[in-house]
């Protein structure tokens, strides 16, 4: 029964929440002002609203958080999938997967080295924590670089994009089993291999089948209203998870994949389920982000400062640099552009929220690994965020970005029947169509030219239209139709 207390606290709890996102979504604007990641705005949104802070809220309560962090982490993996383009990463595939494996592996072993050897900590105890830490996070990187208008040459986004992307798992089972070496009865070590192996296929085969699966669903159900369809994949994103972690893989890994099957496939109303679930992310990091803030006490921080300083330069003066080093021997990247991967190693959501699992676990040094790994992740945003544009224009490997133009002009297939899709293309300027007219440019049957956009004014295009080097034209038609569009219009 719901007492009165309740009753009346009701409407202050509401309150309290709706100015905290608000809150929230003012910090990012100052973010892109101020050159770092929202996530560091967030928190420290958190951490003024906390017991500790102006807002007073008390709230201690790591079951709660690790909870939370469970499901926003499946969402944002799987909308994370649903944004990566797959022929864009396919081509740094393997350096991808080696850096978020063996790379996470490697960082883990060397912090938990330097826990024992500088911080005191037991083996088992600096493992824990290199586990923790071990992964990076593809948000606050991009969110850095899109804030000051810099991409990357080459292959280097995508190989960053990957690699922050899909070492999550890894470091989520790296530390559940260095948990279950520490429990009570603790877990042979010799099974953790054997269990890494069986995680890491059942995930990727479950998320891959599912992944089919929710592509089969989302174009024959046939609902009768729009809106349903981004209810019916967030609740497949559950299913994916619940039923991955049931037969013993790894879930996150498996929403990831599904993400990446589904965003990378043909299916109706594409565009709404996409904004939807990109919308959600951001709603679940600013909830994760604002209980992570709230969980911290600042008073716990200051006696760890010189601790968390040395861990800090460990891991982004050493650790990092060594483990992308070893990962990326073989590979065609000059020692500069290594540097840069090294240099973007931004640690944010993940290593926070597994923080927060030796806490629940009852792990002797569990508070200290928590606000440890608060430190370095603050730290990590504000020396690497605030400087990775900087580094990669002094390693000449930054390229300015192309404004972007929003074309007033949208297009959304809302049944399976219809093939016909929508893309933008720029015209190349030895393409043998520049210069021509859209009647003699010799267009596939199929093809409509439905707007063009030229030194941010929009054409309506006839016949007559010429296409002009660096144009962007919207093109309608099948796949097959786009495919020869594109080759005539990007190339010679």
């Amino acid at each position: 029964m719901i007492g009165l207390a309740q009753v009346i606290a009701t409407p202050y709890l509401i309150l309290g929440v709706s100015i905290l996102l608000l809150a929230s979504i003012l910090a990012s604007k100052a973010s892109e002002r101020l050159g770092v990641p929202a996530l560091l705005m967030f928190l420290l949104v958190g951490m003024l609203a906390g017991s500790e802070g102006p807002g007073g809220i008390h709230f201690d309560d790591p079951y709660a958080v690790r909870l939370l962090g469970t499901f926003a982490l499946a969402y944002i993996l799987f909308a994370g999938g649903l944004d990566t383009d797959w022929p864009s990463v396919r081509p740094v595939l393997r350096s991808g997967m080696i850096l978020a494996t063996l790379g996470v592996l490697l960082t883990a072993v060397l912090v938990g080295a330097f826990a024992v050897l500088v911080l005191g900590f037991t083996w088992l105890e600096g493992l824990l924590l290199g586990s923790v830490i071990s992964s990076t996070d593809a948000a606050a990187i991009f969110a850095v670089l899109r804030s000051r208008q810099v991409s990357l040459r080459r292959q280097l986004k995508p190989l960053l994009e990957l690699e922050s992307a899909s070492n999550d798992p890894m470091a989520i089972f790296l530390t559940v089993t260095m948990l279950s070496l520490l429990g009570d009865p603790p877990l042979p070590w010799w099974s953790a291999i054997p269990s890494l192996a069986r995680q890491m296929l059942i995930g990727g085969a479950v998320g891959f089948l599912l992944g089919k699966a929710m592509i089969g669903v989302v174009n024959r159900i046939r609902l009768e209203y729009e809106g349903l369809y981004p209810v019916l994949t967030t609740a497949m994103v559950l299913l994916v998870f619940g039923v991955t972690e049931a037969v013993r893989g790894n879930g996150f890994l498996a929403v990831y994949i599904a993400g990446l099957v589904l965003g990378n496939a043909d299916y109706i109303h594409k565009r709404s389920i996409e904004r939807f679930h990109d919308g959600l992310s951001w709603l679940a990091q600013i909830a994760m982000f604002l209980t992570l803030g709230l969980q911290v006490y600042p008073s716990h921080l200051t006696p760890l400062i010189g601790s968390g300083l040395l861990l800090s330069a460990f891991l982004i003066l050493v650790a990092r640099p060594l483990a992308v080093t070893a990962c990326l021997i073989r590979s065609r990247l000059t020692f500069r552009e290594k540097l840069l991967v090294s240099w973007a190693g931004l640690r944010g959501a993940v290593p926070i929220v597994l923080a927060t699992f030796p806490m629940t676990a009852g792990i002797r040094q569990g508070e200290m690994i928590f606000n440890l790994v608060f430190f370095v992740v603050i730290a990590s945003v504000l020396l690497q965020g605030r400087s990775l544009t900087r580094v990669a224009r002094w390693l000449r490997l930054d390229r300015a970005e192309r404004s972007k133009w929003r074309m007033p002009l949208e297009f959304d297939r809302t049944d399976r029947t219809f093939r016909t899709s929508m893309v933008e293309l720029v015209v190349s300027p030895d393409s043998a169509a520049a210069g021509q007219p859209i009647i003699h440019a010799k267009l596939p049957p199929g093809a409509l030219v439905a707007m063009i956009e030229r030194n941010g004014e929009y054409i309506v295009p006839n016949g007559g239209t010429e296409f002009r080097a660096g144009d962007v034209v919207l093109v309608l038609g099948d796949s097959e139709v786009l495919e020869k569009v594109r080759s005539l219009l990007m190339s010679a």
